[in-house]
């Protein structure tokens, strides 16, 4: 179809384009309107990283688990559920586990709430469980969140779940425990920088009590440090260090706590430490990137509006959408890190616990279009999402539909390959395909199996081979390219994505000019751009 051009864009914050206007000068040819980068294999060259010198293969090797899981359970745990979100009989604004920070409590006042944290009813066995029934393959839970509260025995601080609370016993080791026994899993969560009752650690905002001040450094050393080897070394073969708000991390203080995840080999680490160092995957937070990432990436999300326990936050997330969230992500070639905030008796909420069971009797039946998936083929699919396996001679798209077809034939747009089989996966019936001038048509019962998402599976033969369906001119010759067909290539730490405000689409936080955007479209008319 012809040549492609590049147009060069950087630090904008959307972007339209309305006026590529014919003239009578050039040929019918393909335009890709982007913006430059580095190579993707520059984004783990950090000068410090251990695995820098790692192979192609090996880097494969270490992250296949984590690929294959693609969805996985985040707890937020600690002494903030005590309040849950009350303080002074006050209902405090934002999220549950930040409490302490945005009511101001003095250290001394919020070390109170630990007497009061006992959770006698915490059965990590029944949560592991809960864990797989849902179809996620690794937990990650915070072993210490901001409030400095540790919720295992350290040796450096009284300010932990057994020297503080009536409970004294470690919540981690059982869990750990647990995880082994069903086969998931473990990864922790630690706050290396913020911590709001050890003197020295950082605080969003800043310090609200004398009580906090301190040197930082000496935190990271004789906190931090120490903690982060308790919790590598003491809990069997940990998956993920889950660093969190690199807050005044200089890459001075981050090299005394990168070195410390080789106690633990071939453990994954997020890109949240500070300090430069990029490690292993990105962590959008609470949204998903419209068009997925050139690198590893999760989601991390709550199922309401809090990650902390707070005992007023019903706005929960339907079934419906944490499955269509987790499909969208897997279609993106992402991961989801679905949260709950246990109570401070040491309870799921019963919300979570039927919206996990309700995403689980999915699963049961759908799970295959989601382990070891990679990102769909599609550019945009009207109709749902799309995931892939690729085989030695052609390859398996799991059609996830959210619209069902009133007329009942299913367009896969582009799809130039023959079909080798098609069928349902919820029950196996097999389905007619066809092709016109658009792609592959698969004829579909008058009723879905699944309102939420039926899946089609669609096995074809050879290497994909798909024509993008790109803009083109109108009538007048020009050609609109809006944010909404824009494909977004962030950088490692970077958050660039597709925003709506007011039925307006742009592209969003787009601070950093590492961070590309392009447009392909088609010109089918002489003319002089």
């Amino acid at each position: 179809m012809g040549k492609y051009f590049v147009v060069i864009f950087c630090l904008l914050v959307s972007i339209f384009f309305a006026g590529c206007q014919a003239t009578d000068a050039t040929p019918k040819e393909v335009v890709k309107i982007t913006t430059e980068t580095q190579a993707p294999e520059q984004l783990y060259k950090a000068s410090s990283w251990p695995y820098q010198d790692e192979t192609p293969a090996q880097r494969n090797r270490r992250m296949a688990w984590w690929r294959q899981a693609r969805f996985g359970m985040f707890i937020h745990w600690g002494v903030y559920a005590v309040p849950a979100g009350t303080y002074n009989e006050k209902r405090i604004d934002g999220i549950g586990e930040w409490i302490m920070n945005r009511g101001k409590i003095p250290v001394s006042e919020y070390k109170e709430y630990a007497k009061q944290f006992n959770p006698v009813k915490y059965d990590p066995d029944s949560w592991v469980r809960l864990a797989k029934e849902a179809g996620m393959k690794y937990i990650v839970i915070t072993s210490k969140h901001h409030d400095g509260f540790a919720l295992f025995d350290s040796r450096v601080t009284d300010w932990d779940i057994v020297d503080a609370t009536p409970y004294g016993k470690d919540l981690l080791k059982p869990l750990a425990e647990a995880c082994q026994r069903h086969g998931i899993k473990l990864g922790f969560y630690y706050s290396q920088a913020q911590d709001w009752c050890h003197p020295g650690g950082a605080a969003a905002g800043g310090h609200w009590d004398p009580a906090q001040n301190g040197d930082m450094d000496e935190y990271i050393q004789n906190i931090a440090v120490p903690q982060v080897k308790e919790i590598l070394t003491n809990y069997g073969d940990l998956a993920v260090l889950w660093w969190d708000t690199p807050r005044d991390m200089t890459v001075e203080r981050a090299d005394m706590l990168q070195p410390l995840i080789n106690l633990s080999p071939g453990i994954l680490t997020n890109n949240r430490l500070g300090g430069s160092y990029p490690g292993d995957f990105s962590t959008p937070e609470q949204h998903i990137p419209a068009t997925g990432l050139d690198y590893d990436w999760e989601t991390c999300m709550t199922m309401n509006g809090t990650w902390g326990f707070k005992s007023y936050d019903d706005n929960w997330k339907s079934t419906k959408t944490l499955i269509r969230n987790l499909v969208d992500i897997a279609s993106k070639g992402g991961n989801y890190l679905l949260n709950v905030g246990p109570t401070a008796e040491g309870e799921i909420p019963q919300p979570s616990i039927e919206r996990l069971k309700g995403i689980g009797k999915w699963m049961a039946v759908n799970s295959a279009s989601i382990y070891e998936t990679t990102a769909s083929p599609f550019a945009r699919l009207t109709w749902g999402r799309c995931t892939k396996k690729s085989f030695i001679n052609g390859a398996t798209l799991y059609l996830h539909v959210f619209d069902w077809p009133a007329d009942g034939k299913l367009l896969v747009p582009g799809l130039k390959n023959e079909v080798k089989q098609a069928y349902l996966m919820a029950n196996l019936e097999k389905l007619k395909t066809g092709t016109d001038k658009n792609g592959v048509i698969v004829h579909l019962p008058a009723k879905p199996p699944d309102e939420i998402d039926t899946v089609i599976v669609l096995k074809v033969l050879g290497t994909l081979d798909i024509e993008k369906n790109l803009p083109t001119q109108n009538a007048k010759g020009t050609v609109e390219l809006g944010a909404g067909l824009a494909y977004i290539h962030n950088r490692l730490g970077t958050h660039t994505r597709l925003e709506d405000k007011n039925g307006k689409q742009n592209i969003g936080y787009w601070t950093d000019a590492r961070v590309w955007v392009e447009w392909p479209f088609v010109i089918r008319q002489k003319g002089k751009f």
